[in-house]
């Protein structure tokens, strides 16, 4: 059975509550994605680093993501880091995300955990558990999840959430290309990814605090495809979208604006290696070179707060 808004002190603030009040103090909906990669990191950050030690890597890449928290988190309410980039460093790569995702929650910005993670029954459980919540071993506001094992795969997700003021992103339409493979293969009538909003919406309605207007399940929704998008936002009233696809994917703002509600608000636009490794990329290569990667970050992400407010 899934938890309802009920199951929730109405005094305390929501994950969708948190979402909306970090994205109007901020005034936009840039979500920043931490996807340290050793061979994109300026070259006076890797110099000397072995690619096999595993310890050398975590340390450097905490550096580097710690320092695009403290140029990001003036501007944007919200960061991703991707899991994958540090569990392939073994056990140092995972206290590094830890210390990551710690070190953005002192600086006051939303963090979802970008783990795709699902199973069923008690595996589920234990993985809601271990990363959703600021009182959980990792800490996230929220997780990312993937929907193909069923509903009651996802109703551990969803009920620690709404038990820990947490959140959850399911994966509906998702922004690569083969994802179609799946996602838009015609059941009834109607794309696969349809039937998933639908239940995402209805479980969405159903941990929605009284007074706000989206609940505690968001959906993961590509920019890559922006028919799609309006669509899902047609179809998910009540859910927060995630929006990948911004930037390296081709994505643009004007394929994102679908994503949001009547009020700018209902969506965070994702972009990983636009803002993070900016430096490698016109027109900032030309205007700061690798050696003033950090402006280059801050650059790319006023540049994109201004095209989305566009």
């Amino acid at each position: 059975m899934t938890p309802t808004a009920a199951s929730r002190p109405a005094t305390i603030m929501t994950f969708s509550q948190l979402l909306t009040k970090a994205v109007q103090q901020k005034k936009n909906s840039v979500l920043v994605g931490l996807d340290p990669r050793l061979e994109s990191l300026p070259e006076s950050l890797r110099t000397n680093i072995p690619p096999k030690d595993c310890v050398a890597v975590s340390s450097v890449f905490e550096y580097f993501c710690c320092r695009i928290i403290d140029i990001v988190a003036p501007l944007v309410p919200a960061v991703k880091p991707q899991a994958a980039f540090f569990e392939q460093y073994g056990a140092a790569g995972m206290q590094t995300l830890e210390n990551v995702i710690q070190y953005a929650r002192s600086k006051d910005l939303v963090v979802i955990f970008d783990g795709k993670r699902n199973d069923i029954g008690s595996t589920a459980e234990a993985y809601a558990a271990g990363i959703l919540g600021k009182d959980s071993p990792w800490k996230a506001d929220a997780l990312t999840v993937s929907p193909y094992l069923g509903d009651d795969s996802l109703e551990p997700f969803v009920k620690t959430a709404v038990q820990r003021n947490a959140g959850i992103f399911v994966l509906v339409k998702t922004s690569n290309k083969g994802g179609g493979m799946l996602q838009d293969l015609q059941i009834d009538g109607k794309p696969l990814y349809r039937h998933i909003a639908e239940y995402v919406q209805k479980i969405s309605l159903e941990t929605k605090p009284q007074s706000g207007k989206y609940g505690s399940v968001g959906a993961v929704v590509g920019a890559t495809y922006p028919e799609q998008l309006a669509e899902l936002r047609a179809a998910m009233p009540n859910c927060w979208f995630l929006v990948p696809g911004f930037g390296a994917q081709g994505g643009a703002a004007k394929d994102a604006a679908a994503a949001f509600d009547s009020d700018g608000l209902g969506a965070v636009i994702n972009n990983s290696r636009g803002i993070i490794f900016a430096y490698q990329k016109e027109p900032f290569r030309s205007q700061f070179g690798e050696k003033n990667w950090e402006q280059a970050v801050e650059a790319a992400t006023k540049q994109m707060i201004a095209e989305l407010k566009s």
